[in-house]
């Protein structure tokens, strides 16, 4: 794979790498570029924040909300859970778990993802066994039947992959092992822990598709499988395995840590890694525009050190259409070189498609996020 030789047009005052060693009267740097991080680009100096507004109005605003807040209903059903953040090729919801599953699920819509944000669990599927625990991303295929047996109670952050299935990333010059190896995905065993669980008891399968559920009534339990062979399955990473791609000398791009691709979205993990620590690099993600994806965290653990007063269990959405960046204080920390390791763990999804918010998420806005990068006297 060959790339000809590009020669930038440059006018003015700028740096001649990005994210580094910027003029001198101009410490901001500001990137658009489409395609996410894989297209053209052009980078701005400029002598003000890029996030310094005074006033905001208008529906397209950055958006912060508190997931930990979102009421349910005890259900052992995950498709009983509303939508929070969702599109046509996607769909976000949170759903708690204290109780043992007593049906199978079974999303004829598409791949579904779970992250095990709390708690843990035994997980029964049609390929077998598999203990699950607080920080696995578990990757379920298509109409593949399941359920969850928790051992202490479960926050779940589940990513729908709509009529589409999760694949791995291409990782280009780093090769195939980097981020992760695929040796360290794990798949579900026919194990004696699975075979117990044979019943000739009733058992019954919810199915989604298009939205709406069915239930199908088996008179034994259909997780009867004694073996399988072939290169489908169920399976699972924690982000503890994920060893992040990291440049003392240039901080890169959010794509640097994609962990699971969809044909219109993208599943990322940030994880402690160490800032970069050559003079003249950034040190905190770089002012970019949103221009082709609307973006959204979730923070899992630890201190996202590019935003202020943000906890576990929050979820940010920035919208397409308007630039972002570090808070005010996160960028001054940047460049005083105050932290040399990060120790945040988060999930990000970049969808190509513009998102919806459900209103159970709207119930746990914080409408005073869009001016947190007001610069306050005390910062």
């Amino acid at each position: 794979m060959r790339k000809w030789a590009s020669f930038p047009l440059k006018e003015g005052d700028v740096s001649r790498q990005a994210h580094a060693d910027f003029p001198q009267q101009a410490i901001y740097e500001r990137e658009t570029g489409r395609s996410g991080f894989f297209g053209p680009a052009t980078h701005f100096h400029h002598t003000h924040a890029p996030t310094g507004w005074s006033d905001w109005q208008g529906p397209l605003r950055p958006h912060l909300f508190n997931f930990n807040e979102i009421e349910q209903n005890k259900t052992m059903s995950p498709w009983a859970v509303p939508y929070l953040l969702f599109n046509s090729h996607c769909k976000m919801r949170t759903w708690r778990l204290t109780d043992s599953m007593n049906k199978l699920a079974r999303n004829a819509d598409g791949d579904e993802l779970l992250f095990i944000h709390e708690g843990s669990a035994e997980l029964y599927c049609d390929y077998g066994h598999l203990s699950v625990r607080d920080g696995d991303y578990i990757v379920i295929p298509r109409s593949t039947m399941w359920r969850l047996v928790p051992n202490e109670p479960m926050f779940i952050l589940l990513i729908e992959a709509t009529n589409d299935s999760y694949q791995l990333p291409e990782k280009g010059l780093v090769g195939n092992h980097a981020i992760f190896d695929p040796a360290m995905l794990d798949t579900p065993k026919i194990n004696d822990a699975f075979k117990a669980q044979y019943s000739e008891d009733s058992w019954q399968v919810e199915v989604k598709r298009h939205g709406q559920v069915s239930v199908i009534t088996y008179p034994y339990n259909p997780l009867d499988a004694v073996g399988w062979h072939g290169d489908l399955a169920v399976m699972r990473i924690n982000w503890r395995d994920i060893r992040p791609l990291m440049s003392h000398r240039y901080h890169l791009p959010p794509s640097a840590h994609t962990t699971f691709v969809a044909q219109r979205f993208v599943v990322c993990t940030f994880v402690p890694r160490p800032i970069e620590s050559d003079p003249g690099a950034l040190k905190v993600p770089f002012y970019h525009n949103n221009d082709d994806y609307d973006e959204v965290l979730f923070y899992h653990a630890g201190d996202f050190f590019s935003r202020d007063n943000i906890e576990k269990g929050m979820v940010t959405f920035h919208p397409a259409g308007f630039t972002h960046g570090p808070h005010p204080k996160a960028f001054a920390a940047g460049r005083e070189y105050k932290k040399k390791f990060t120790d945040e763990v988060a999930v990000m999804l970049d969808t190509r498609d513009a998102l919806e918010i459900g209103d159970a998420a709207l119930a746990t806005e914080n409408p005073d996020y869009v001016n947190s990068w007001k610069t306050r006297p005390q910062d």
